[in-house]
């Protein structure tokens, strides 16, 4: 059965480093610690102190000054490797950790899951063909020499690079090592660290070329491992479980997220909060326990930004100064049926354009799929409709050869029906305010990613009340507008008084109305 050797790299409050050195290595499994030589050397003295009898936990031999960016990093994992070979004989696995860090599934589970497959796991993607690196610099890393902190340094780092950019100071890359790129946070087989270690002990060449590149914790150990295992035996994945923000900030987790965490099909997650005690006892409690039976997915980065985005609401693309001064035409009738439930709103559609010859075309802005005839390259993507919208409902109406359209909006789209409601045509709004119960609510959330079937019943249960408030939140939003021409359709009043609502709407007799309102399954699932 697997054994895992935990390479952990911290380097601040010795109380929490205690704490989980402990927790990891009271179920059997081992820590080798590299703490920071930049820390005091009282809080060293401390963490030593109070793990020195326990034969699961090793130290690193020698300590170095970390930076970020920095060589530093690899060499503090390297030394705190070379501690756990020597230390722990018996460890089958390597598994790159920080203080940050904390377990969300049982070490049982976790060494379950370990045996299940020989191989490695760790980001491994090429680093000049892949897209893993967005923005900045990248073959900037590599072929110029980075020998000062860029965070502590800036001015100095960039002026650097931008003399040897100026005199063409390149440097080689080995020729025979293929650059990768990814994740730092990594779990490694015994015989790979040992291929690893052999390999660094006869190409001192390959050291001495990442110790001045930038950022070499994402890149040194990708490439190694790439060089040195078949393929088939890597699995290019991380087992930690981190997000990011829109702002490229590392996210923090906090005791509500537990049931968040544990979901996910990931082993570790960082970076959990230095107060978040209560989350911690939680996952060091899971670590400790028998637990095997996790229902994992894969939706959390979505749900989290769900969750933590409401309000967050603006606007990506101006509109242009050619489709504010445009109009679908002074003469023309625009109606606009809202409503959350895609397929009630898509069933009043085609019932209208049956009975009152009124051309309809669906969800256009909301749904990629929807059908749009071609109109020279404008309807192709969700993005072009939504940014030419005017000239896109326009050329429909020209199309057609109509002076009357239906479409279908999504409620959360209200940029859009202010928008048509500003214009010179005769623009108005069907709101079709419908019901929701649980199961609809939990088949929304798994339709647009927010949740799968395999999600526990924890992270629904909260989930629900959050996506109730959010369609409560549109419909509240769409009245404060206050727009003029403003009919609601309701689920559960009686077919007579929709009828008068749908006759008003689209100006037609009452018995068209009525039959209308009577338009068979109009609000069922």
């Amino acid at each position: 059965m697997a054994k895992i050797a935990f390479i952990l790299l911290c380097h601040k409050d010795p109380v929490a480093i205690i704490r989980q050195a402990r927790g990891l290595a009271a179920t059997g499994d081992y820590v080798s610690i590299h703490f920071d030589a930049r820390a005091s050397a009282a809080d060293y003295a401390q963490i030593q102190t109070a793990l020195a009898d326990d034969a699961g936990i090793t130290f690193a031999r020698r300590r170095v000054k970390c930076g970020w960016g920095e060589w530093s990093l690899c060499q503090a994992t390297l030394y705190a490797i070379d501690a756990a070979m020597e230390a722990f004989p018996k460890a089958t696995h390597f598994y790159m950790a920080s203080g940050d860090c904390a377990a969300v599934k049982s070490a049982r589970y976790a060494r379950k899951f370990l045996d299940a497959r020989d191989v490695d796991y760790i980001e491994s993607f090429d680093f000049f063909k892949s897209d893993w690196i967005k923005t900045g610099f990248k073959e900037e890393r590599l072929i110029y020499r980075h020998l000062v902190n860029e965070r502590s340094h800036k001015a100095l780092f960039y002026a650097s690079v931008g003399v040897q950019k100026r005199l063409g100071l390149t440097r080689k890359i080995p020729d025979d090592i293929g650059v990768m790129i990814g994740s730092q946070w990594w779990c490694l087989r015994r015989s790979t660290i040992q291929a690893i270690q052999a390999f660094l002990r006869d190409r001192p060449d390959v050291t001495r070329f990442f110790r001045g590149t930038w950022i070499p914790d994402e890149t040194f150990f990708q490439t190694l491992v790439r060089h040195l295992v078949p393929d088939a035996q890597i699995e290019s994945r991380t087992l930690t479980f981190k997000m990011f923000s829109d702002y490229g900030m590392p996210v923090t987790f906090y005791n509500d997220q537990y049931d968040l965490l544990i979901s996910q099909d990931y082993l570790f997650a960082r970076k959990i909060s230095p107060e978040a005690t209560e989350l911690k006892d939680r996952l060091g409690a899971l670590w400790a326990s028998d637990r095997v039976d996790f229902a994992t997915s894969k939706e959390g980065p979505k749900l989290h930004a769900f969750l933590t985005g409401r309000g967050r609401i603006g606007k990506r693309y101006g509109t242009r100064f050619w489709e504010r001064e445009s109009t679908l035409g002074a003469d023309r009738d625009l109606y606009m049926l809202v409503c959350k439930k895609w397929h009630v709103a898509k069933r009043l559609l085609h019932a209208a354009s049956d009975r009152l010859q009124v051309t309809g075309v669906e969800y256009l802005f909301d749904e990629a799929a929807c059908g749009v005839p071609h109109l020279g390259g404008i309807e192709r993507t969700l993005k072009k409709r939504n940014r030419h919208r005017r000239a896109l409902v326009r050329m429909l109406f020209d199309y057609y050869g109509t002076e009357r359209l239906m479409i279908c909006i999504d409620p959360s789209n209200i940029d859009l029906m202010r928008d048509f409601m500003s214009d010179r045509a005769n623009a108005r709004i069907l709101e079709i305010q419908c019901q929701f119960d649980d199961q609809y609510l939990v088949g929304h959330a798994q339709r647009v990613g927010l949740a799968t079937e395999d999600t526990p019943g924890e992270v629904i249960a909260r989930m629900l009340p959050t996506l109730r408030h959010e369609f409560v939140d549109e419909a509240t939003a769409i009245r404060d507008q206050e727009f003029d021409a403003h009919w609601r359709l309701r689920e559960g009043r009686g077919a007579e008084e929709n009828a008068l609502v749908l006759s008003d709407f689209f100006g037609i007799d009452p018995a068209q109305g009525q039959a209308l309102a009577e338009t068979p399954h109009l609000f069922a699932d």
